[in-house]
């Protein structure tokens, strides 16, 4: 599979530097390159790529918005480059539909890998950066209706699914194949609302299916 990415940075020696790093590896391209938000969700729905890596603070539309406007307008996965001390934005992002998350200060390896993760429709959910945002930023809230459309087994999915295993680690713990977890993550997903893996995280510590720090109950 080859995966092609955009990418969005106000600064060109950025850009050009993900790009030197990205086109080394033999299954990802470089399809397009924006200088602003607006240039980001024009290319973004035009050129169609696997995933769009994400400057947050951009002149004109931020990441933010142009995370949103992308999300909205069914466009591809959206990886955030960010850093630890913007919580805030961390968490606008995971609202506005971002599937991911990249550390500024992280090795080419991570670059790459992250893309490859987002493009496979997997949600890149660093420990460290998902329960500093979930801690800092949302508030436990009892279940509401969404959570009461859950089956039993879709609910131990969810959970599972909030503490970042992947479908294979959830399929070894429920005894499943990984085909039948598949299934129940996409209705999940469904039934809450969640655009991807990564809201759906954020939504099962909202509902109070898990906690930060802490874990949920089957």
């Amino acid at each position: 599979m080859n995966v092609s990415v955009l990418l969005a940075d106000d600064h060109q020696l950025v850009r050009t530097g993900f790009r030197v790093i990205l086109e080394m590896e033999d299954d990802i391209t470089v399809v397009g390159e924006a200088a602003d938000g607006v240039q980001a969700v024009d290319l973004a729905l035009r050129l169609r790529p696997d995933v769009v890596l994400m400057d947050v603070e951009m002149p004109g539309l931020d990441g933010l918005e142009a995370t949103r406007r992308i999300a909205a307008g069914g466009g591809p996965s959206v990886l955030i480059l960010t850093t630890f001390d913007r919580d805030d934005y961390l968490f606008a992002a995971l609202r506005a539909g971002a599937s991911g998350f990249l550390l500024k200060n992280g090795t080419p390896e991570d670059l790459t890998e992250a893309v490859r993760v987002v493009a496979a429709g997997e949600a890149l959910l660093a420990p460290a950066v998902t329960r500093r945002v979930i801690s800092t930023f949302t508030t436990p809230a009892t279940a509401g209706v969404r959570l009461g459309q859950l089956t039993p087994r879709e609910h131990e999915v969810l959970v599972l699914l909030a503490g970042g295993a992947t479908n294979a680690e959830i399929a070894t713990t429920l005894r499943l194949g990984e085909t039948t977890v598949k299934t129940h993550v996409s209705r999940v997903l469904m039934k809450i609302g969640a655009r991807d893996r990564t809201q759906a995280v954020v939504l099962a510590y909202e509902l109070g299916v898990v906690r930060p720090g802490g874990g949920g109950s089957f």
